[in-house]
């Protein structure tokens, strides 16, 4: 059957289905189309339609990139049914051919797809947390303290005897300052289009600060949207204060004031990977209860015979780091 692609220009309509058919896929809402095109990148929000039917959406991006050009659907597509995959897949090959992409990148936060459709695993390491941590907040604090590690709720604790305070709705020059500093410390290279997320999301992006002795020890980026709170950049300087642990204990206290169900911590490393670079951040995140999601690794669809070289590219910068 032939399907008709719209590109939509209503956000109700595009977000009324994401939350529906994908609740959790942030980068397939609205707001983070428009982050992105803030950020300089073109999109395109794209319907797929059988009949009057909304059947599937796309909300794509374009990178130019020095390893090649490619579209990405960062969480999406997103379906009504996966039988309408090799029909989306099929549109989004003739765009890229367009656009003289040499590959579409996918990561539909679904745990498996159809075999068939030419895909093949990204040569990438798990990104845009395809397994992440999430804590359901349908419980009281007391319980939620409960369900954490022994060690995580003394942190808090300690955090709090120690006369650690968290400020919400703190400066994004704060954040921005320290999470510099935790770069070069780490040596990881920093996100981009941060300042374009805060404007965008407005109020529903709030900077959290611990402050000890005077001093920003500890930031994060919480994004509360749709029914989850995420955590979605973090920054801090070593303490023995435990401010890091009391900043996220806040924050989830914030989420459930705001009526939220769910607590994303984000992105966390395999269980089989003793020594992946994000081993550290995972101890942290999973102290505090919670359960672990895992959806499908992205997949690409190559669309020219140059998508080798991207791939081999990717291959081995991700042996390099170690993930």
């Amino acid at each position: 059957m032939a399907y008709e692609i719209k590109e939509i220009i209503s956000q109700t309509v595009w977000d009324g289905f994401v939350e529906k058919h994908s609740p959790m896929a942030l980068f397939q809402s609205w707001t983070w189309g428009e982050v992105a095109k803030k950020a300089g990148t073109r999109i395109w929000r794209l319907g797929w339609y059988e009949g009057k039917i909304l059947i599937a959406i796309a909300q794509v991006q374009k990178v130019m990139a020095r390893r090649g050009t490619f579209l990405h659907v960062r969480h999406g597509p997103i379906v009504q049914d996966k039988k309408y995959f090799k029909a989306i897949l099929l549109g989004l090959k003739k765009l890229a051919q367009k656009e003289k992409a040499w590959f579409v990148r996918i990561s539909p936060l679904v745990e498996s797809l159809p075999n068939g459709l030419g895909l093949s695993s990204a040569p990438i390491h798990a990104m845009d947390a395809e397994l992440c941590w999430v804590l359901d907040l349908d419980k009281s604090e007391d319980e939620l303290l409960l369900g954490m590690r022994k060690t995580t709720r003394y942190e808090i604790k300690r955090a709090q005897k120690m006369g650690v305070s968290i400020i919400p709705c703190a400066p994004l020059s704060d954040f921005l300052a320290l999470y510099e500093e935790t770069s070069q410390r780490h040596n990881f290279v920093r996100h981009t289009g941060i300042i374009e997320e805060i404007k965008t999301f407005g109020d529903d992006a709030v900077i959290f600060n611990a402050i000890s002795e005077g001093k920003t020890i500890a930031s994060a980026i919480i994004l509360f949207w749709g029914t989850q709170a995420i955590y979605h950049h973090g920054a801090s300087v070593p303490n023995r204060v435990g401010a890091s642990y009391l900043l996220q204990w806040e924050a989830i206290r914030e989420a459930k004031k705001r009526g939220k169900k769910l607590y994303n911590f984000w992105g966390i490393a395999p269980e089989d990977s003793p020594y992946h670079p994000w081993r550290g951040i995972t101890l942290f995140k999973t102290g505090f209860g919670g359960r672990q999601l895992a959806f499908m690794h992205a997949a690409d669809l190559p669309v020219s015979p140059f998508y080798i070289i991207p791939k081999t590219i990717e291959g081995i910068r991700k042996k390099m780091k170690g993930y």
